[in-house]
């Protein structure tokens, strides 16, 4: 039969069954995650049975189910979507590529064309996720020299600054694609030189992303501790603005692979805690934008890493829900690809070899790809596969197709 009710209602019963919760356990999670006095009990256990079955919370209720579940109210309750006046502003942006830039060829700049410079900056970040890498690469690199070049004209105080905020934007952006593309050494240039600009320009959440970067970097590279220091170091810059939250996404992730649980749930914890009291983002596409559901990413990651495989699957398939449109287009196709890596992942670990190498394979299918990142993932499922399945010829010709991968990444190959 087919499930009618909210996606909503579906999570938090697999989540509540990923836990071996009854609905009374749950009840009593909730209770001991509420600030005020709850009804009595029995009166909850009916009330958790209708939200289960699709009558909506109230918001008093909504984040403290939330935090039940370990993430933040608007991934579990999404809020109304803006999606289609984004595109409508960006769409216009597009087509006034070729004013922009006659704008930039006089001798000063007005407040017309810094506008629509914020605006093209803001619709190549939220290109990021499915635009191919060489055209955005390209895209990125030439409107950057077009802002710096600004630096040559007529210019006041705060347009300097606001000058200098957007070529750090766009050098961030082309340093994570570089970065997708296995050019390591560029992207540490572009970073270092996004880094410089923030602090010109005293641009805190600038300087927050760059040393976000730095994290991503060494978690891909399998230096944890270099993770732990760069998220650190990005939160005292940064701890007011959304990037705080990923950073500390970050050094769960690192935790996670250091095998320190309860540090995990520590860095989990305080993502959560500044995510919840974050405005919901007017801009959700854009890369350097933390939405809600990007919280259950990290997530994900940490639970396949330290075992939870009940809880990581569940995060999974939310995962792929939040990020595939009614009709199979993924919106977010690298985060897509890591969720299957996850899938493959538990199904390994549970004897499901099919299984396993259908996810791994899928994962690797994309057009849209951050390798480093993608190859970081499938090194654990190509460990479960060594361990338990060295013999199987499919088994063997997925760690080939992931080897092949590596190939082409100097540097990212898989151990």
């Amino acid at each position: 039969m087919t499930d009618n009710r909210p996606a909503w209602a579906r999570r938090i019963a697999a989540e509540r069954q990923a836990r071996d919760w009854s609905q009374r356990d749950a009840v009593k999670a909730l209770r001991a995650h509420a600030s005020s006095e709850l009804p009595a009990e029995d009166s909850m256990i009916r009330q958790w049975k209708r939200w289960e079955s699709g009558q909506t919370p109230n918001d008093f209720y909504q984040p403290i189910i939330a935090a039940v579940f370990g993430t933040v109210t608007h991934a579990l309750f999404p809020a109304p979507s803006r999606r289609d006046g984004d595109k409508e502003i960006l769409a216009a942006s597009g087509m006034e590529t070729l004013e922009i830039v006659s704008r930039l060829n006089r001798s000063d700049v007005d407040s017309a064309t810094l506008d629509a410079l914020r605006i093209t900056t803001d619709r190549l970040c939220s290109e990021y996720p499915f635009m191919p890498s060489g055209q955005l690469l390209i895209e990125g690199r030439q409107w950057l020299r077009r802002v710096v070049d600004l630096h040559t004209k007529s210019l006041t105080l705060a347009q300097h600054r606001e000058v200098l905020a957007l070529s750090g934007w766009l050098a961030l952006l082309v340093g994570c694609v570089e970065y997708d593309t296995g050019d390591r050494h560029a992207a540490e240039s572009t970073r270092r030189a996004a880094l410089s600009l923030a602090h010109e320009s005293d641009h805190p959440e600038v300087a927050g992303w760059a040393h976000e970067m730095r994290a991503w970097f060494a978690l891909t590279t399998g230096d944890y501790r270099g993770v732990i220091a760069a998220a650190q170091a990005g939160a005292e810059t940064a701890a007011h603005h959304s990037v705080a939250v990923q950073l500390a996404g970050q050094e769960a992730k690192a935790w996670a692979r250091l095998g320190d649980r309860r540090q995990v749930e520590v860095a989990l914890d305080k993502g959560r805690r500044l995510l919840e009291g974050m405005p919901y983002p007017e801009n959700l596409d854009n890369h350097f934008v933390v939405d809600p559901a990007k919280f259950d990413f990290y997530a994900m990651d940490c639970y396949r890493l330290v075992g939870e495989d009940r809880l990581a699957r569940t995060l999974a398939e939310e995962v792929l829900r939040a990020g595939t449109d009614f009709d199979g287009t993924e919106r977010s196709p690298m985060r897509n690809a890591e969720a299957r890596v996850t899938l493959g992942v538990t199904a390994a670990r549970e004897g499901d070899l099919e299984q396993a190498v259908v996810h791994g394979e899928r994962a690797l299918q994309g057009e849209r790809q951050s390798v480093p990142s993608l190859i970081m993932t499938s090194r654990e499922l190509a460990a479960v596969m060594r361990q338990r399945y060295s013999t199987e010829p499919v088994a063997q010709d997925y760690l080939s197709h992931l080897q092949d991968l590596g190939r082409k990444k100097p540097g990212f190959l898989p151990s």
